[in-house]
């Protein structure tokens, strides 16, 4: 018996201790550090980017085209082209085929996901098309005119425009719960506006005040938060994704575009264009608190995750001292990844 305690009792000792080490292992590796830059052609201007972890390809806009990088080897292995002042890029893996907003002429060009082969320009109505988000529980993607305060709906099967959603204001990023309702963040109106998949109607409106300027939007559905990015206050803001109630408010950098959460460590990460990234740790659903401020590159202000490895992508290109103008032949993305604190 007192043998068998004493095993008892080491095997606690040991479990506590390896699950202390775990912790404390997960603990240390907090920060991110610049690991490498992926060099891209062209010297044009850049918006979103877009992830596909599944089959490890990254798409990246560039002004009047998109890269296409395998993940594997850091190399571009496609590139979709003649297209204008593009912002978006939306996938429909499912159908084999991408979205690409072209804020110029607010046309969609519609691609081959395999071959990166154009398939159609379908022309929508509105002004400036900036976010496109495909919405696999409805199959719908959704195309957000920034410039004319409204959002077009396409049926993914057909590529037909079924349906328009008045907003109002000026539509920004977007996400979806996939369980039926689209989010979208309203820079004019300083509010989150819920839509209805099936109906394209809007359910509800979320004030953000007194946060303004809401840019990136994204969403943790197993907590049912949504994090906002605001660029005037600086700030970043945590709703009940439900109720649209504001949970907790955080500083974050200037010049805010892009925000990811990464739900494995449970982070939002946002994309602040004066030059670096805010990274804040999610404690608990209405808990969160700033853990890092990562230097970047200024106008690096849209941002994509990769779960498997948790490396962070932003997009951008040096400027000319003292200008805003880009620097030839110096686009590219760069990845950022988590290193143990020393």
């Amino acid at each position: 018996m007192y043998k068998s305690l004493v095993d008892r009792l080491y095997c606690l000792i040991i479990s506590c201790l390896l699950f202390s080490l775990h912790a404390l292992a997960q603990q240390q590796a907090t920060d991110y550090q610049f690991i490498r830059k992926i060099s891209l052609p062209g010297d044009g201007k850049w918006d979103y980017l877009k992830m596909d972890g599944e089959r490890e390809r990254l798409f990246v806009s560039h002004g009047d085209r998109v890269h296409v990088v395998d993940l594997k080897t850091d190399q571009a292995i496609g590139e979709i082209t003649s297209l204008s002042g593009v912002h978006g890029i939306g996938l429909a893996k499912d159908l084999n085929k991408g979205y690409i907003t072209n804020g110029t002429t607010n046309a969609i060009t519609i691609f081959d996901y395999n071959t990166f082969k154009v398939l159609q320009t379908l022309m929508v109505p509105g002004k400036k098309a900036d976010a496109v988000l495909y919405d696999k529980f409805s199959g719908q993607i959704f195309v957000f005119n920034n410039g004319s305060g409204n959002a077009v709906v396409i049926d993914a099967k057909t590529d037909k425009v079924v349906g328009t959603v008045e907003m109002g204001g000026a539509p920004e990023f977007a996400c979806t719960n996939d369980k039926g309702s689209i989010f979208n963040n309203n820079e004019d109106t300083n509010e989150v506006i819920e839509i209805d998949a099936k109906t394209r109607t809007i359910k509800n409106r979320f004030s953000l005040a007194p946060s303004e300027v809401a840019t990136g939007l994204t969403i943790d559905p197993a907590t049912n938060r949504l994090f906002s990015v605001c660029r005037k206050t600086k700030t970043l803001v945590v709703l009940d994704a439900t109720s649209g109630k504001i949970i907790q408010t955080l500083p974050i950098g200037g010049g805010v575009d892009g925000v990811v959460f990464d739900k494995e460590l449970k982070r939002v990460i946002t994309s602040n264009g004066e030059g670096n990234v805010t990274v804040v740790q999610q404690d608990s659903p209405d808990s969160y608190r700033v853990v890092q401020t990562l230097i970047t590159k200024p106008g690096q202000k849209t941002i994509v995750h990769r779960g498997a490895t948790h490396h962070l992508y932003l997009s951008g290109a040096e400027y000319k001292e003292g200008t805003r103008d880009i620097l030839p032949g110096t686009f590219g993305v760069s990845v950022y990844g988590l290193t143990a604190k020393q």
